[in-house]
């Protein structure tokens, strides 16, 4: 069983037919026994990131509609919500101006830090960031996270 961070460009790929999803669908797949952490932020996004493809017109409102109806049920049931605390946006403005990372990414890179921290002390495996942006994925390999491109799959 591994713990896997996800920011929102992997999460969206559950969704939709890209390279990478695939292998998304598989990792989080509730038969594969997988920890799946997200901050809380990656729900908005993804919705965001699901409506903004409907209106460009490679989703349908029936597939907006069932792609929307799995992702709530998913961060509901499926998923382990990191809230975004003020410790998170404490470390995200110091993430921001270390890395020069856009706000959300240091927020995600924020969570994902703290998070690993969090399971390192309980002696859990540390967790790997899972994230298609390669400055998020560069300034998290630089703190120390294991991490995982999906296009890579």
């Amino acid at each position: 069983m591994a713990a896997y961070f996800m920011d929102s460009s992997a999460a969206a790929k559950r969704h939709v037919a890209e390279t990478g999803s695939a292998w998304v669908r598989a990792i989080t797949n509730i038969g594969a026994g997988n920890w799946i952490y997200v901050a809380r932020i990656t729900a908005v996004e993804v919705v965001a990131a699901l409506a903004r493809r409907q209106r460009a017109g490679s989703l349908t409102a029936a597939e907006l509609g069932l792609a929307l109806a799995e992702w709530r049920a998913a961060v509901e049931k499926e998923f382990l919500v990191e809230e975004v605390t003020a410790p998170v946006l404490d470390r995200a403005m110091l993430l921001a101006e270390k890395y020069a990372l856009r706000g959300y990414d240091a927020v995600q890179l924020a969570a994902a830090l703290i998070t690993n921290e969090e399971r390192l002390v309980r002696k859990l495996p540390a967790l790997v960031l899972v994230s298609a942006d390669e400055e998020l994925n560069a300034a998290a390999a630089a703190e120390g996270l294991v991490v995982e491109n999906p296009n890579t799959h």
